[in-house]
Parts: structure tokens; C-alpha cells; sequence
């Protein structure tokens, strides 16, 4: 191994990665990046949306599916991401159990059984 004749490798061929600049519109605002994970911004929005029909609808399954979906957004998130966005949701489905127990506090069934 002393002899480096025998090294198949070659330093001058040897290219960097480099990451993809984020792309900005007109405005200078951020647009996605072709292939960067969107997951977490699709579970808050779900949470949201399961949280708001836990506290207009009393129903109790959505208001513990949104605090899984906003569980699945904290955990995905990025470290520069927006984390206000991220923690309201997560107090909003977490105030969407309390609400739906308070109202009715009785065991919840499972969804869709008679």
C-alpha cells in the first residue's frame, strides 16, 4: 500500500456535492425544490383539518388522527423550517382531545361500529 502506482483512484476526477439552491419566484419567496419531502407540510395541514372537525363535529377519533398527524409533522420537520405553524397545529389537536373529553367524556367508541 506504500505505492501509490497502484491506486485505481483518481483525485482529479473527484467532483463535490452540492445541494440545490431553493428556488425564488418574482417576489423572492421560496418555491419548493423538485424533489424535496413535502410530508410534513401535508400532515399539518391534515391535522389541521382533522382538528377542526374533532371541535365543529365532537367527534372524538379526529381530534386523536390530528394529534397523530401533527405527531408525523414535528417528526419530519427540517430545523429551518417554520415551527410556529408546526406547534399551533400540534396545540390545536391537542386542545381538540381536551375539548371532545370535556364535552363528553364517556369512552370513545371505535369509529364506524354500531
Amino acid at each position: 500500500m506504500s505505492n501509490n502506482v497502484a491506486d485505481p483512484r483518481r483525485p482529479d476526477r473527484i467532483q463535490r456535492y452540492v445541494a440545490p439552491a431553493a428556488v425564488l419566484n418574482s417576489n423572492g419567496e421560496r418555491k419548493d425544490v423538485p424533489g424535496e419531502d413535502l410530508t410534513p407540510d401535508y400532515m399539518n395541514v391534515l391535522g389541521m383539518i382533522f382538528s377542526m372537525c374533532a371541535l365543529m363535529l365532537r367527534i372524538k377519533w379526529c381530534s386523536w388522527i390530528a394529534v397523530y398527524c401533527s405527531c408525523i409533522s414535528y417528526a419530519n420537520t427540517k430545523y429551518n423550517d417554520d415551527t410556529k405553524q408546526i406547534m399551533s397545529s400540534f396545540m390545536l389537536s391537542i386542545s381538540a382531545v381536551v375539548m371532545s373529553y370535556l364535552q363528553n367524556p364517556s369512552p370513545m367508541p371505535l369509529p364506524f361500529s354500531s
